[in-house]
């Protein structure tokens, strides 16, 4: 008997991931009982990943409003914002964990894939990509499987599609054994005024499915994601969908073709949820219907029944909604690149979906109802303060003794794999295709991407220490924040809003909850301080995974996607000295603190402390500085102080230029907090000594706190006058330390 006969039941729903209440809200919403294929419908538009529903009352917190934007959050696949001369920029970032928890190559393939999809979708061209990846401990088999195919999809998939990758971060963790977190960016470019919006209207209009055919991978991938993996998820590998490179590349140029035409009334990319979430979501918008014959789907495989073509995610496929009597102009265009379009319905008056099978109708349900701010549900989740964060705020760093040998510290960070080079990783991505990664032959903080034909310049990054958010998520979310405006600012951009990729436990943990509400309270303010709004992004919950009686949530990681312009691609400032005998200072203040520190982690087991110092305001007067004396001209680098803390800052910045460094300590805080704490708001510059006049009176003139550290050599790392050692020996193990953990 087909799925679609059986006779639906609470237990039914509940086995689509629904709860009771919930599925008496579908039965009060339809007046009847649903059928399965119905059913079906609001489970993976229900479901947390598609609908919000544990979420949205925070998210609507955040600051959604700024000078630059033309879209804000949820209105559109991506968000848009002005960067002048014309143009605007689509960006947005997405999590495509448990799929890649389970087929890791796939997993992030596709992840790439439907990210570089939202963006085109609206008209933008996809110039550049960033990724974010979490993985568990490197001793583990587990672990080395999976961040070499994660690494290999995504590679795979970017590098066939031909957009480079120009930023990035990789952290390991206990935490993350089972469950990793995969964070794909994609950033585009279009002209301000070309924009596809995801909307339907128009009735009569006809409603088509473009690119690939349609299969059964990925049915119920929505629903998969907002469940806890468990030791049966591998079981769910169908959930996990299937990608083609070759035929996005494909789509993305007839997509922005089609874009010239005018004939485009909306365009949704089938990301999760497929046909049912791209017509619902469009429909619902536009405040019409549609009908939909799934029997006119494409398909690539028989014994495909009509709930499951609904709710397949096939990959590379989009829903098209054209203006009527411009058909042959759509037709053409999709012949001409080789790739499927067939028109599968019609616009209709009125806020009902219905789906036929031949002439059957097998399932009819109000748009609106499937979506947010319609029927789709609303919780307020209980949260409270975990035990742990008041035996964290215990830590006295007086209990920690200071080693006896701190070269044995500095290397031993230097191979550090949160710390390492991650050479092995960005080596299996094309960095320069299209010639546009800036970053290249110039290092800098963010990644530098060239807009072509103008004098600007954008500058990304993606960041979120996820140790510092599990010490104090508000705190430790506002660090992310601002960690990244700093790189921004320090590369010689100017921040301009974030989307964000927030990965959390399970929402009905009171404890794992409290943790994303404290994100939330502090990605608000770090946002309106630096006047970078959230222009959207992802939730994703059930980051954890149940083994036998045990539940093993990942550390709260909100990763910070931020988007900053260079007024003038002269501004791009490098992080590296540049030449023996420039001035190395330190911008900020040195402070007595090793709190959630790789070194109090790594060298000293200690994993119970707080989040680093930090200071909002002091951190704003800090980038405000550096960006002022970078446009003064003042600077030959800028590099800030994060993971590992001054020295490894110092190391960095000497490695491009084979160069070193001779500094001296403050005598009033332990040489171990001086070189390693990672207390924020630190900025190392080097300065010509013929410009050392003019940034020193800068300083002083502005209050802003500052230290000589010492200056550029050719290649000796000194501290307080003892040998740490020589460039081409610290550069050796920082680069191939990664390596070395994978070949193990």
């Amino acid at each position: 008997m087909s799925k679609s006969d059986i006779k639906v039941t609470v237990d039914t729903a509940k086995g689509l991931g629904l709860l009771p209440e919930e599925f008496q809200m579908i039965k009060d919403i339809l007046g009847r009982t649903p059928n399965f294929t119905e059913l079906s419908i609001y489970s993976v538009m229900w479901s947390e990943h598609a609908s919000y529903k544990n979420s949205i009352k925070w998210l609507k917190t955040l600051p959604r409003k700024g000078k630059h934007l033309l879209a804000e959050a949820g209105q559109e696949n991506a968000g848009l914002v002005d960067v002048g001369d014309g143009l605007a920029c689509a960006f947005k970032i997405e999590s495509h964990n448990h799929p890649s928890a389970i087929e890791p190559y796939q997993g992030a393939a596709t992840g790439v894939g439907g990210i570089n999809r939202d963006i085109f979708t609206m008209g933008a061209r996809p110039i550049a990509q960033l990724n974010s990846l979490r993985f568990g401990n490197l001793d583990l088999d587990r672990t080395k499987w999976l961040i070499k195919g994660v690494v290999k999809g995504i590679g795979d998939y970017g590098n066939a599609f031909g957009v480079p990758v120009i930023g990035g971060e990789v952290y390991f963790d206990d935490s993350y054994n089972q469950n990793p977190l995969v964070n794909a960016m994609s950033v585009g470019i279009m002209k301000k005024d070309e924009m596809i919006s995801a909307i339907s209207y128009g009735v009569g209009n006809p409603v088509y499915i473009v690119g690939s055919s349609t299969g059964k991978d990925g049915i119920h991938g929505a629903t998969f994601a907002s469940a806890d993996l468990t030791e049966e998820s591998a079981d769910d590998i169908p959930s996990v969908q299937v990608g083609d490179p070759f035929q996005e590349k494909l789509l993305l140029e007839a997509t922005l073709e089609l874009n010239k035409t005018g004939a485009v009334v909306g365009m949704q990319d089938m990301g999760a949820a497929g046909i049912i979430c791209s017509t619902s979501e469009m429909s619902a918008k536009g405040e019409h219907g549609m009908k939909v014959y799934l029997s006119k789907v494409p398909l690539r495989q028989k014994n495909i029944e009509p709930w499951e073509i609904l709710l397949s995610e096939s990959q590379e496929r989009m829903l098209v909604v054209v203006k009527k009597g411009q058909e042959k102009i759509v037709e053409d265009i999709f012949k001409k690149w080789d790739l499927n379009c067939a028109v599968i319905g019609e616009v209709t008056k009125g806020n009902e979906l219905e789906f036929f099978w031949e002439k059957e109708l097998v399932a009819k349900v109000p748009a609106s109802t499937l979506v947010l701010g319609g029927g789709a549900p609303v919780y307020e989740r209980e949260y409270k303060e975990p035990a742990y964060y008041k035996q964290y705020k215990k830590f006295n760093i007086d209990k920690i003794e200071e080693p006896e040998n701190m070269k044995d510290v500095a290397w031993s960070l230097l191979k550090n794999p949160n710390i390492a080079s991650k050479k092995w990783v960005f080596e299996q991505y094309d960095t320069m295709v299209r010639t546009l990664n800036m970053s290249t032959n110039c290092p800098t903080d963010a990644g530098i991407v060239n807009l072509k034909g103008t004098n600007k310049a954008l500058a990304l990054t993606v960041d979120c220490n996820a140790r510092y958010v599990k010490a104090d998520p508000e705190i430790g979310t506002m660090i992310a924040v601002a960690e990244a405006a700093r790189n921004i600012v320090c590369s010689g951009g100017e921040p301009s809003a974030i989307t964000n990729c927030l990965n959390f436990g399970n929402p009905y943990n009171p404890e794992a909850f409290w943790q994303f509400v404290g994100a939330i309270k502090g990605m608000s303010a770090a946002c309106l301080k630096f006047e970078t709004p959230v222009t959207g992004g992802n939730v994703s919950f059930y980051n954890q995974t149940v083994i036998g009686k045990k539940t093993e949530p990942v550390m709260p990681t909100p990763t910070i996607g931020m988007l900053g312009i260079l007024e003038d691609k002269k501004l791009q400032t490098s992080l590296a000295f540049k030449k023996k005998g420039d001035m190395i200072f330190l911008v900020g203040r040195s402070a007595n603190d090793i709190s959630s520190s790789e070194y109090l982690v790594s060298w000293h087991k200690v994993k119970e402390s707080p989040v680093p110092q930090f200071d909002l305001d002091f951190e704003y007067k800090i980038q405000k500085a550096i960006k002022d004396v970078i446009r003064k001209g003042l600077l030959e680098s800028a590099h800030d102080v994060s993971d590992g803390g001054l020295f490894i800052t110092l190391v960095e910045s000497s490695i491009h230029n084979n160069l070193g460094f001779d500094i001296t300590s403050d005598a009033e805080i332990r040489l171990d907090a001086f070189l390693f704490g990672e207390a924020q708001s630190r900025i190392v510059v080097s300065v010509d000594p013929e410009k050392e006049g003019p940034f020193i009176d800068y300083m002083l003139d502005n209050n802003i706190p500052f230290s000589t550290l010492g200056h550029v050599t050719k290649g000796q790392l000194r501290v307080d006058d003892l040998s740490y050692g020589f460039i081409e020996d610290a550069k050796k193990v920082y680069d191939n330390a990664l390596s070395e953990y994978l070949n193990q």
